[in-house]
């Protein structure tokens, strides 16, 4: 969707350079493309992690050679690279999917500043990217 949102604004800003549409319009679709941008960038991923319980502990994320592993207070969970099928990141988060429709957000937080860099090269060597 992130893709035909971004298509939608180039095309229309190439119709406004070439006098197609009006102004008005080109304004119109400007406007919607930073607030569609912000909602799915910032407002959601902010509304998730703040109502769920799990993003309110301390996490302590650990990406070992052979499993991913994260650990709280009450308890650990590991699961093998295999189970994975893709990751994305956004700015504040690492989407790793188990299916097109079930995901685990991992809070950047989880990692000091170094740790983020070696995050994404773990995942980007043992999960393919979206």
């Amino acid at each position: 969707m992130i893709i035909l949102v971004n298509v939608f604004a180039i095309l229309s800003g190439v119709l406004f350079y070439m006098k197609k549409i009006q102004p008005l319009a080109f304004l119109a679709f400007s406007v919607m493309w930073f607030v569609l941008m912000i909602v799915f960038w910032f407002l959601l991923p902010r509304m998730v992690y703040k109502k769920a319980a799990t993003f309110q502990d301390r996490l302590k994320v650990s990406l070992l050679e052979q499993e991913f592993k994260i650990e709280n207070d009450r308890g650990a969970q590991s699961w093998e690279w295999s189970k994975f099928s893709n990751w994305m990141e956004s700015p504040h988060f690492f989407h790793v999917y188990f299916n097109s429709r079930s995901f685990f957000i991992i809070p950047k937080n989880a990692f000091t500043d170094d740790e983020v860099f070696d995050a994404r090269k773990i995942l980007a060597a043992k999960i393919k990217r979206q």
